[in-house]
C-alpha cells in the first residue's frame, strides 16, 4: 500500500540545535494517524516541513507520492491543514474568512460549511478579533475540512474546545476516515488520541522513537494486577517471576505491576488458589511516560 505522507531521513537544524533528527515516517490511505509527543519536541517543525512552511537541511518528504518541495501548491489544494497556533484576519468576520479562503480553492460547497458551522456553534458573524480562542478554533477547523480534503492535517486541534465540541470534532474525523481519506493529528493530549487513532508516532527530542498500532503498544504497557487467594501467600513466591514489578502483600491479595504479557504471573499464581482477578486496562499515558519519564523537551 502506497503511503500518502512518507518522509526519508527528515531533518532540520537551526544552527548547532537540531529539532528533527532523520525521521522516517509512512501514513497510508483511509488511517487516522498519531503524532505524539510533549511542547517542543519538533511535531510542529515536522508538519511545517511536511507542508514546505520550511526547508528540510537534510532528507525529504513527499505527500500523495509528490515531492513535498517540488510540488507543495499541488499538495496543499489536496490537504486540509489546522495549525496549533491559528491566526486568522482580525477585522474579518468568521463568515468572511472562510468565504475567501474558499476562494482561493475555486468554491466549496457552502451547505456543507454551514452544517459544520451548526455542528460545531461556530460563531461567523462577529470580527475575529472579538473571538474567544475557541470560536477561532472553530473556524479553523472549518477551514480545514470544508472542502473534503484527501488528508487533513492538524496540530492540536482541540485546543480551546470544550468536551461536548472535542466529542463533535471526533465525530467528524470518523466520517472522514469512513470515507477512506486520511488525518493525521498531532497532539498531547493522549485519550484523543487513543480513542481516535489507527497508529501513533512518538517523538522525543527530534527523534521519532516508535511508530506502532495504538493497540500493540497498549500491550506493551504496565498492567496492573490484583491476585485475591484462598490462603495468605508472601512477595518472595512471586519476586522471580518475569516481568513482574511493584509487588504488595497485604493477607490473601497480592497485587503487583506487569510489562508486557501477565502469562507467567498467571501461571505462577496457579499455584495457589485464587479466588479473583483485579486487571487495570492499560491507557496510552502510561506508554507515553515510559518514554518520557524524566519529563524533559526542547524547544520546538
Amino acid at each position: 500500500m502506497n503511503p500518502v505522507v512518507a518522509t526519508n531521513d527528515l531533518s532540520k537544524s537551526y544552527g548547532s540545535q537540531e529539532a528533527l533528527k532523520k525521521i522516517n515516517l509512512e501514513v497510508y490511505e483511509g488511517e487516522v494517524f498519531g503524532y505524539l509527543g510533549p511542547n517542543g519536541s519538533g511535531k510542529s517543525t515536522t508538519i511545517r516541513t511536511l507542508l514546505d512552511f520550511i526547508r528540510p537541511t537534510h532528507g525529504s518528504a513527499s505527500i500523495f507520492g509528490l515531492d513535498s518541495r517540488q510540488d507543495s501548491r499541488v499538495i496543499r489544494a489536496r490537504v486540509g491543514y489546522l495549525p496549533g497556533d491559528i491566526v486568522l484576519y482580525d477585522r474579518l468576520t468568521g463568515r468572511q474568512v472562510l468565504a475567501y479562503s474558499a476562494a482561493l480553492r475555486g468554491g466549496v460547497d457552502w451547505a456543507y460549511v454551514e452544517q459544520l458551522r451548526d455542528r460545531l456553534g461556530a460563531e461567523l458573524s462577529r470580527p475575529v478579533k472579538t473571538l474567544s480562542r475557541g470560536n477561532r478554533q472553530k473556524i479553523g477547523l472549518i477551514q480545514a475540512f470544508m472542502h473534503h480534503p484527501e488528508l487533513i492535517i492538524m496540530d492540536e486541534p482541540t485546543s480551546g474546545l470544550d468536551p461536548l465540541l472535542q466529542q463533535e470534532f471526533h465525530e467528524m474525523v470518523e466520517e472522514v476516515k469512513a470515507d477512506g481519506r486520511t488525518v493525521f493529528i498531532s497532539s498531547h493530549v493522549l485519550p484523543e488520541v487513543e480513542r481516535l487513532c489507527d497508529r501513533v508516532g512518538i517523538i522525543r527530542r527530534g527523534q521519532l522513537v516508535t511508530v506502532e498500532d495504538v493497540a500493540a503498544l497498549k500491550e506493551r504497557a504496565l498492567h496492573r494486577i490484583e491476585f485475591h487467594f484462598g490462603t495468605p501467600v508472601t512477595a518472595t513466591d512471586f519476586e522471580d517471576v518475569p516481568g513482574v514489578q511493584d509487588i504488595e502483600v497485604k493477607d490473601s491479595v497480592l497485587t503487583c505491576t506487569v510489562l508486557g504479557s501477565p502469562d507467567a504471573v498467571v501461571k505462577a499464581a496457579a499455584r495457589f488458589e485464587v479466588t479473583k482477578i483485579v486487571t487495570q486496562e492499560p491507557h496510552l499515558e502510561e506508554v507515553f511516560l515510559s518514554y518520557y519519564g524524566d519529563g524533559d523537551t526542547d524547544a520546538e
